[in-house]
């Protein structure tokens, strides 16, 4: 997203935020920034890679596939299955998208799990709700391999009592949507937990937060609200209960399985997202909130410690390993 990795050493007085070359068209349409692709990596021989990938076809309809991570050696006990949905406020990237690309291959390798990355649907070409219902298509997919005669990498390293939904910035905001509709549904059972890092999450009103980043070099304020416009159903104002989610939930009984909430202090939504844990809190979710310190949007994807931190974060909460009312500040 634009020259990042300077950010905390040298910052630059302009936004370099890829989200800013979005073009939008007088015909509806979209041109999007062009951004470095991966290939699965299906080569057990090479030293350089700790995981296999590969693709597999979800809903041939719709367009969309999942990306399945694996350890090339594998340990001899049953894995946490991570149910990724990569970030790009619903508008940009893929699954194949080189950043995500290598933090799922880092999560398997590391953590490590059988980690299962969504290609969903993008807007504006398919508006909210569409990532939703294929989010929630991925979590029936992986139930649906618990039956038995799935894919043999999840069948026979996928632990199906540990299954995270996760999502990073706009996919957080997916993670948390499929995990309120699989409540209503038979997936319920298999949640052990979500996973929310930055989410995506907006309003009408700014928060201070939002209007002190104009110049964010990551998510620059007129960059935020040009991807809300674009991914909320036409008519829509941020208040939509998919962007205002805190607006939509506030005062009422929420239920979810144990969540994860994670942020940084640099971060544009860092406002929303400390009112966001307060608020599925009060509503009765089992909240560990690590939400605060130095960082900004999407570090993690280019600064190794964030990236470290992280995995650390995961790792403990996919163990049980954190109390939830030792929440960060």
């Amino acid at each position: 997203m634009g020259d990042v990795g300077a950010r905390a050493e040298n910052p630059r007085p302009k936004s370099t935020s890829l989200f800013l070359q979005i073009v939008e068209h007088l015909d509806g349409t979209i041109s999007r920034p062009i951004v470095p692709i991966s290939p699965p990596s299906s080569d057990p021989s090479n030293p350089q890679s700790q995981t296999l990938s590969k693709d597999l076809p979800l809903n041939p309809i719709h367009g969309t596939s999942l990306r399945l991570y694996c350890p090339i050696h594998p340990p001899s006990h049953k894995l946490p299955i991570i149910i990724f949905f990569h970030g790009g406020g619903f508008v940009v990237f893929n699954a194949s998208t080189v950043f995500y690309h290598e933090e799922c291959e880092q999560m398997a390798a590391e953590l490590p799990a059988i980690v299962v990355s969504l290609d969903y649907r993008l807007a504006p070409e398919h508006r909210l709700p569409a990532a939703y219902d294929d989010a929630v298509e991925a979590l029936s997919w992986v139930w649906d391999q618990a039956k038995g005669g799935g894919d043999p990498w999840i069948t026979n390293h996928g632990d199906f009592s540990r299954c995270y939904l996760m999502g990073s910035s706009s996919g957080g905001n997916m993670a948390y949507h499929a995990g309120i509709r699989a409540m209503d549904l038979d997936l319920h059972p298999m949640l052990a937990g979500i996973i929310l890092n930055q989410p995506y999450l907006g309003g009408e009103k700014r928060t201070s937060s939002e209007i002190a980043s104009e110049e964010d070099q990551i998510l620059p304020l007129r960059s935020n609200e040009t991807m809300w416009r674009l991914a909320l159903p036409k008519g829509a104002d941020r208040d939509h209960e998919f962007c205002n989610v805190i607006k939509a939930v506030a005062g009422r009984r929420i239920q979810l399985p144990r969540c994860l909430i994670l942020g940084f202090d640099g971060d544009p939504l860092i406002d929303r997202q400390r009112e966001f844990a307060s608020v599925l809190k009060e509503g009765g979710v089992n909240v560990v909130a690590r939400v605060g310190g130095e960082g900004f949007h999407a570090a993690e994807l280019f600064v190794p410690a964030k990236a470290a931190v992280l995995i650390g974060e995961i790792r403990q909460f996919i163990s049980n390993g954190f109390d939830a009312d030792a929440d960060a500040a």
